[in-house]
């Protein structure tokens, strides 16, 4: 068992690096000169201005308040609670429109964070925002569960995230290989 665990865990930290590689817009929230890191130039940036950066290289300057995520591209509790109640409310898979969505959950909770120890917002943001993050993944975990029983259609298929998928294939296999045996 420890090996599936230890493959499982690596292939969920590699979609989760391919999700850091993804491009987000940012608004400049402070004037910053820039500089040069081995060869790639980072800024300037202009206060009000939007620019288009990889999320690995956006984080230093969003902790250092330079940059801000855009709000097209914000998670906050509020649309965690709206993805949330949409989940609970259908008994088939929501399908998102980002393969990488518990993904942007995941590392977004960071700024929710870091609003609350700037006194941004108030911790009770961030108790919503676990609290609806850990509905949305128990409810497609239980429709997961579900469509392993069966053959994965491919309407089924799209629904899933990439990390899902993952889930899937591994739940999959396992149950046939339990059920063959018995």
């Amino acid at each position: 068992m420890v090996i599936i665990e230890e493959g499982f865990t690596d292939s969920l930290n590699r979609v989760n690096f391919i999700f850091m590689n993804e491009s987000v817009t940012t608004e400049c929230i402070k004037d910053y000169n820039g500089f040069t890191l081995l060869g790639q130039r980072f800024g300037p940036f202009e206060q009000g201005k939007k620019y288009k950066l990889k999320l690995f290289s956006a984080l230093p300057f969003i902790k250092n308040d330079i940059l801000e995520i855009a709000p097209s591209e914000k998670c906050d509790n509020i649309d965690v609670q709206r993805y949330a109640m949409s989940e609970r409310d259908d008994q088939k898979l929501n399908q998102t429109n980002d393969a990488y969505f518990l993904n942007r959950i995941r590392e977004f909770r960071q700024f929710m964070i870091e609003d609350i120890e700037k006194k941004q917002k108030p911790q009770i943001s961030l108790d919503r925002y676990n609290s609806y993050a850990s509905s949305i993944i128990d409810n497609r975990l239980l429709k997961i569960l579900k469509l392993t029983k069966s053959d994965l259609s491919m309407d089924d298929e799209r629904r899933l995230t990439s990390a899902e998928k993952l889930l899937y294939r591994t739940l999959s296999n396992l149950i046939k290989k339990w059920r063959g045996f018995f």
